[in-house]
């Protein structure tokens, strides 16, 4: 009898919620988007050239990060989006270390102009996720035997004007 009522008031709240705020998106209503779930989706560190790499003797190592953001919907509403990051420093002779996240989540956008969707979903979710992609970088650098590697702030605005840019270039060949 308990569960009868609690679905029966789950149902109403649902339905005063979509009648109230236009379920969907851009159908009135205060835009709103949250996180349901972040995850490692994949990670590896490699220390490939250990123990000698960790005696520093190539000097200070160059470092290179690529950053790439992917997204797919799940639903009408449910966006995931896939932050990629990868780290390699290379001293003079060998890697010394490399590292790869794929990191992600699951995002709920509702009442957002259809206009709008796109670069909400490739620059603010992925905004989102960097602080956390970023401490986990850094994390599994420094239990790799090495300084954490602290990522800089990325503009995922700028790379989703290159990246529209780009595809616009494509278009017109």
């Amino acid at each position: 009898m308990a569960k009868a009522a609690k679905k029966a008031a789950s149902e109403t709240a649902n339905a005063a919620d979509e009648a109230g705020s236009g379920a969907g998106n851009g159908q009135g209503g205060a835009p709103s988007m949250k996180i349901l779930g972040q995850y490692i989706k994949d990670l590896s560190f490699e220390n490939p050239n250990a123990p000698q790499s960790l005696a520093g003797q190539d000097g200070q190592p160059e470092i290179n990060i690529s950053v790439n953001v992917n997204a797919k919907p799940m639903s009408e509403t449910d966006f995931e989006v896939e932050l990629h990051l990868n780290a390699k420093a290379e001293g003079k002779s060998s890697v010394v270390f490399a590292a790869e996240l794929l990191y992600a989540g699951i995002f709920r956008l509702e009442n957002i102009p259809q206009e709008a969707l796109h670069p909400i979903v490739l620059v603010e979710c992925p905004r989102m996720l960097f602080p956390f992609a970023r401490q986990i970088i850094a994390d599994v650098s420094r239990n790799g035997g090495f300084p954490p590697l602290m990522l800089d702030p990325i503009d995922f605005a700028a790379m989703y004007q290159q990246r529209a840019a780009a595809a616009s270039n494509q278009a017109k060949n």
